[in-house]
């Protein structure tokens, strides 16, 4: 059986991946846990490798693409012309352009009128291919920056002359970036930074362009389709949430319970020291975008936060969630975080030193993400960033936040523990929540939740933050959300109910929860809304949905518990109904509901 996990991580073999695509695929197919979506590859050059390669890297994070693929160099026709391509409708379109397609590039005879003129009608080309595309299909659309040709004409001046290609290249990708800060659902593939990682020798080979119009080096095809997956991936929800560090080198060097406290490596005094101090300072950044930190290390407990708190030590005790320094199999440490945190496996990324380690955990734990990051700090950043784990497509305050949502969290726990009746620990809490229907400015919160959230979902439904806009405008679509807060903070937007009117029929399509905040009646709060909403919209029957999946068998009895009765029961999915004026009571008893 093909190592999944070590053929699309960093360093890819991208010999191996070009070789073996069918028999990856074939593998890969195997899965019947696949979200479909719809994606048209828009090329300025051959792109028929890159949707097989593509395509493998997609299945491995669990969507399947249905691809539509241009006519060599028809990239503008199709986005503005094509009626085959009005009828696929995608839902993903790739636009795969590179420096070979700029066709305005300056000439030294040109006034900087001139080059102003001639980069306005370029950046004017692509935006009118921009502008169709969303007004035909509000889809996500990805564009690629431009690289940088192999050769320059004025050497270095070429970067500092107006009329210099270099030059031009810059202004024009920087247009890109202006655009894309004002424009949502659109995002920019960084070939720009990826041939630089490459280097512009291996990044392209005239052989190939000539031969057969690619535009870059077969061995750069799955890098770029790694990259694109990253932002793929990132736009349904499939990034990680935590990462999980091992202590003795690999966030210091030494082993502490051998070489004492004093006999670490941190700090900048030696070259080896100073290497673990950038790593660490570089997990730091990390967990500033609101990933959460633990740790699995064997070792004494009390010996592993004295070297976390030393004066040196860039990451504290206080940075980490949670510190499991014992000498239990880290792969039980790592369950046991992921049951602290309230988060699923699939979730973390664990690094360690040790190779027989992070195989134990591999093994035992096989959706959870452990890069081969070998034994030398100089390489472990590499292997975080290039593979792309927490690929950023926005920021939003939840993101930012998480971290200091779980820590509530876990206050919340030590309180419970004082309390011998659940329902007077949630009055205690002093809950508010506000409860309403979708704000635009609401709207991308609530489709980052819908590919988050998989416990407390009914349905699983995915929407990206186009189609959520859509959803918003449609008469016969309702979408609410709910907020909550209580004495120990404010958790955000944490649930949404999408459903579908029909005659005097309210069809629930999503209802999802974030696992933050189980088990304190949140959803009987939006209940009591729901049916509030139904009586005074004249609307008769709620029909639920439930499809079973491996992660939300606890919502199974979910439309039970609220009082529906069952018209369909089946191993993979039930549906149930209610009749809204049977219901009389409300559910909610603990929070208080109201704007905050």
């Amino acid at each position: 059986m093909i190592q999944m996990n070590k053929i699309f991580n960093y360093p890819l073999d991208t010999e191996y991946i070009l070789r073996k695509k069918k028999s990856i695929k074939r593998e890969l197919l195997e899965s019947e846990n696949f979200i479909e979506k719809k994606v048209a590859i828009l090329g300025g050059s051959t792109t028929s490798e890159i949707k097989n390669i593509l395509e493998i890297f997609l299945l491995n994070e669990g969507i399947k693409p249905i691809f539509y693929e241009s006519e060599y160099n028809k990239y503008y026709e199709d986005a503005l012309f094509s009626q085959e391509l009005e009828e696929f409708a995608p839902e993903i379109v790739y636009i795969h352009t590179n420096y070979r397609n700029i066709q305005n590039f300056p000439n030294i005879n040109n006034s900087k009128d001139e080059v102003n003129e001639l980069l306005e009608e370029e950046y004017q080309k692509h935006l009118s291919i921009w502008k169709a595309l969303k007004e035909k299909f509000n889809c996500i659309i990805i564009q690629n920056n431009f690289d940088y040709p192999k050769n320059r004409i004025m050497g270095n001046y070429d970067r500092i002359s107006f009329n210099g290609r270099i030059n031009y290249i810059d202004r024009l990708n920087m247009k890109f970036v202006e655009y894309t800060q004002e424009n949502k659902n659109f995002y920019i593939n960084d070939i720009n930074y990826l041939s630089a990682q490459i280097g512009l020798d291996k990044w392209e080979d005239n052989s190939l362009w000539y031969g057969y119009k690619y535009a870059i080096s077969y061995d750069a095809i799955p890098k770029l389709c790694k990259n694109i997956t990253n932002i793929i991936k990132a736009s349904y929800g499939k990034n990680k949430k935590c990462m999980v560090l091992d202590l003795d080198n690999t966030l210091w060097g030494g082993i502490i319970g051998d070489d004492g406290i004093n006999g670490i490596k941190i700090g900048t005094e030696t070259a080896i020291g100073e290497a673990y101090t950038s790593f660490q300072k570089y997990i730091k950044s990390i967990k500033e975008l609101g990933v959460t930190l633990a740790v699995a290390s064997k070792n004494e407990d009390n010996i592993a936060r004295e070297g976390l708190n030393l004066e040196d030590m860039i990451l504290k005790e206080k940075d980490f969630f949670t510190i499991k320094a014992n000498w239990e199999p880290k792969s039980v440490n790592i369950e046991n975080i992921a049951r602290e945190i309230n988060i699923g496996l699939d979730s973390i990324v664990f690094l360690d030193d040790n190779p027989a380690e992070r195989e134990i955990v591999r093994d035992s734990l096989k959706v959870v993400e452990v890069p081969e990051i070998g034994n030398d700090v100089l390489n472990y950043i590499d292997y975080i960033d290039r593979n792309g784990y927490f690929e950023i497509l926005n920021l939003s305050k939840e993101d930012l936040e998480r971290n200091r949502y779980y820590e509530a969290n876990k206050e919340r726990e030590k309180e419970k523990s004082s309390f011998s009746n659940y329902e007077e620990f949630l009055k205690s809490l002093k809950m508010k929540a506000e409860i309403d229907f979708a704000k635009p400015i609401y709207l991308n919160r609530i489709a980052q939740l819908t590919n988050k959230t998989n416990q407390f979902n009914l349905t699983t439904k995915r929407y990206s933050l186009s189609e959520i806009e859509e959803i918003s405008k449609v008469d016969d679509k309702i979408i609410f959300y709910g907020r909550l807060q209580d004495k120990f903070g404010d958790n955000g937007l944490i649930t949404i109910v999408i459903g579908d009117l029909k005659d005097k029929e309210l069809h629930i399509e999503l209802w999802l929860m974030s696992c933050r905040v189980l088990k304190r009646d949140m959803e009987k709060a939006m209940f009591d809304f729901l049916i509030r909403y139904c009586k005074e919209n004249n609307i008769e029957k709620i029909y639920g949905y439930y499809f079973k999946t491996a992660k939300n068998n606890m919502v199974k009895d979910f439309y039970k518990e609220l009082g529906f009765q069952n018209e369909l029961l089946e191993d993979e999915k039930s549906i149930w109904s209610l009749d809204v004026k049977k219901v009389e009571e409300k559910k909610n008893k603990v929070i208080e509901i109201g704007e905050y």
